[in-house]
């Protein structure tokens, strides 16, 4: 269930790369989500994206002095300064992304869900986490068990590999919870790519 964290970082000039499709020759690019442009073999881009060879289904582009291989569908973004913190999560063999982190510095596992408004935890981790739930604002919440009631509370820091964010919007159940439901207050601060079994994250701000 534990999952490698890679982590890595983005400039804020990072190139967006896409490789869109393939034709005798030629690669099908859109850079930094713009026209399509048909790149041949040795033919840079005005951004300074190469291709340097073609293979079956597949693209070997040079992109800020850095060789990418990407397979048609498959967008990259260069890493040419570190500005940008960011995370890689592998999925396990259910699917799911579950990584090691941490809250206000105590040890968390997190579960990346999308469907979860906030970060989500257990009474017992808010414990862990030095959060006292009774200074936040009550309220109900439904979950697959039916209506729970839950504190909204803001974390003071939340840690997922290289990224760290202060202020972060969170609900605490009354009950415990397997793990902590890593929910949109977090993850709306990412820029969030799937390839594959691997997400990932990389901190707009």
């Amino acid at each position: 269930m534990l999952l490698c964290l890679a982590s890595a970082s983005a400039s804020a000039q990072a190139l967006d790369v896409a490789l869109v499709g393939l034709l005798p020759g030629k690669a099908l690019v859109m850079v930094d989500g713009g026209k399509r442009q048909s790149l041949a073999v040795g033919a840079t881009t005005t951004e300074g994206v190469k291709l340097v060879a073609l293979e079956s289904g597949a693209a070997v582009f040079e992109i800020e002095g850095k060789r990418r291989h990407m397979r048609i569908g498959q967008s990259v973004v260069s890493a040419a300064s570190a500005e940008r913190p960011a995370t890689t999560l592998a999925a396990d063999l259910r699917g799911h992304f579950i990584a090691q982190g941490s809250i206000n510095g105590a040890t968390m596992s997190f579960l990346v869900d999308t469907g979860a408004t906030f970060i989500s935890l257990g009474a017992a981790d808010a414990r862990r986490a030095r959060i006292d739930m009774t200074k936040g604002t009550p309220g109900m919440t439904m979950t697959a068990n039916g209506t729970v009631r839950v504190w909204k509370v803001k974390l003071a820091n939340v840690k997922l590999g290289g990224i760290s964010l202060s202020d972060v919007d969170a609900t605490v159940h009354e009950q415990d919870m397997p793990v902590v439901l890593l929910g949109m207050s977090f993850l709306n601060r990412m820029e969030i790519r799937r390839d594959g079994q691997s997400m990932t994250l990389t901190q707009r701000y």
